[in-house]
């Protein structure tokens, strides 16, 4: 049966939707069907890494009724052992934008209803094995929508103060509501931090401190990764990179979990 994973952060800069990409690309490597989803309809992202800019459907046009998912599907890549990457982009135009963050409770509601029939239309009709969100950041009503949708939740942080508080406040007041299973990406963590096993185990510890939720994976700052600028997926390009091994690491973690 398929899983909808949600990646989701408290606040934007957190490279959650780096993430999500190679998450995705990463499964689709290993012979599974992926279908990644752009829900930052405040500020899409996903167009210009995959470098489509011009379509005739848009995932905006689904949730408003327009189409149905199959319009929207656009396939980016298969791969000789059966997996497949395809993608659902929200519509980067300011006009677009506009529209969509003026959607009041209303049409959220209906929006739901359209997320949550997505899990028949493309996990059991479509056979696709994942279905991966990348949110908006904060508690915007489509990250809601998103999180109550989805089976698993991966909140990215960073180890800046605010960020870690309000993640916890997030984690505590939102996903406890929803009861939904729940982990922890800690990403761009710097070098001195994991330079020796002493200093790794102390790090650990402390992070067990602060985090109550489990923590998937530590993701060091990749020099490399933050030069890329979301103008490649990392992983497919540099397989042998320490990034694309963690990504390997996380992509176990979460089946398992």
């Amino acid at each position: 049966m398929g899983k909808i994973i949600a990646i989701h952060s408290y606040k934007g800069g957190t490279g959650k939707t780096s993430l999500s990409v190679n998450l995705a690309a990463t499964y689709a490597r290993r012979g599974k069907k992926v279908c990644l989803m752009d829900l930052d309809f405040r500020a899409p992202s996903l167009h210009a890494i995959f470098k489509k800019d011009e379509l005739d459907y848009w995932l905006n046009d689904y949730l408003n009724s327009i189409c149905e998912i199959d319009k929207v599907l656009v396939d980016i890549k298969k791969h000789d052992n059966g997996g497949k990457l395809t993608v659902a982009l929200a519509n980067p135009t300011t006009e677009a934008i506009r529209d969509m963050t003026a959607k009041d409770r209303k049409w959220e509601m209906k929006a739901l209803g359209r997320l949550l029939s997505l899990r028949a239309a493309i996990l059991n009709e479509g056979k696709f094995d994942y279905i991966i969100f990348d949110t908006s950041p904060g508690l915007q009503y489509s990250s809601i929508n998103a999180i109550v949708t989805a089976d698993l939740v991966l909140v990215v942080t960073s180890l800046d103060a605010s960020d870690i508080i309000g993640s916890q406040r997030m984690t505590t007041e939102l996903y406890d509501l929803f009861e939904k299973k729940t982990g922890i990406l800690i990403n761009k963590v710097i070098a001195e931090y994991l330079s020796s096993k002493e200093e790794e185990q102390k790090f650990n510890k402390r992070i067990k401190e602060i985090h109550s939720l489990p923590v998937i994976s530590i993701i060091p700052c990749f020099c490399e990764v933050l030069r890329a600028a979301g103008n490649f997926i990392f992983s497919e390009e540099r397989p042998n990179h320490p990034y694309t091994e963690t990504m390997e690491n996380i992509a176990t973690k979460v089946e398992k979990f």
